[in-house]
């Protein structure tokens, strides 16, 4: 079985410093400079949009980093695998654990099946604004929630979702989230945050023992084949 690849996209930061993102996250949030649609595009097809437009492509055996044409003195950066977020696409064929095939359907599978969840022993309902909108990809002012909730104690549950592996940078994007939330909808009510991926690595359930309000989950997906047998012979 051969080793799992992580895809970044490399890039100048305005300190001077080189900028990771992961690839498809990078290409989802800067959609017009984006060589291909992410959601429909493979890593590996996506790889080869980006160098059909001039970017440069350094790679080992665990990642590929796709470097901006403009980065300044790049040399290649060994990220260690427990920090790597990991996406259908770079997990092999062959692998045993069913994940979802992109991140959407994991968005819509829990949002449809909210009101069987519970976080801290709680019953949620996908939050539903003024106007009408629902939670499912709520916009916000620091960009859109995968699904917004509420419990049943009315406290606001801010979902970050990752289909694979996920690394403890998900507690900045999370933070940021409910940050937005407690800010601008809370109203003084307590707002949670969830973290649901295939795999925690081991970083994020260290982080989150500093960052109150936080939940981890990893789901599981089961998949069978039942045979259904003929019709008797009505004679």
């Amino acid at each position: 079985m051969r080793s799992p690849k992580a895809y970044f996209v490399v890039m100048d930061g305005e300190d001077g410093e080189h900028e990771f993102f992961t690839m498809k996250e990078w290409c989802r949030n800067n959609p017009a400079e984006s060589p291909a649609d992410p959601i429909k595009t493979n890593s590996q097809s996506l790889r080869r949009a980006f160098a059909r437009k001039g970017w440069r492509t350094e790679e080992t055996e665990t990642q590929v980093m796709v470097v901006h044409p403009s980065t300044t003195n790049f040399t290649l950066e060994i990220i260690e695998n427990e920090d790597l977020e990991l996406g259908v696409e770079d997990t092999p064929e062959n692998a045993s654990e069913t994940v979802f095939e992109l991140e959407w359907q994991l968005r819509d599978f829990i949002a449809h099946n909210i009101e069987t969840l519970r976080v801290d022993g709680k019953a949620l309902r996908l939050y539903v604004d003024d106007i009408g909108r629902d939670g499912v990809e709520y916009p916000t002012g620091v960009g859109p929630i995968d699904i917004l909730a509420l419990d049943s104690d009315d406290s606001f549950v801010v979902f970050e979702l990752k289909r694979g592996r996920v690394a403890d940078k998900a507690i900045g994007q999370i933070s940021r989230y409910m940050g937005w939330i407690k800010k601008n909808l809370a109203k003084g009510k307590m707002v949670k945050g969830v973290i649901v991926a295939k795999s925690i690595s081991s970083n994020l359930r260290h982080a989150i023992v500093a960052v109150p309000n936080v939940s981890l989950f990893e789901y599981e997906v089961a998949f069978s084949l039942n045979q259904i047998l003929e019709a008797d012979d009505p004679r």
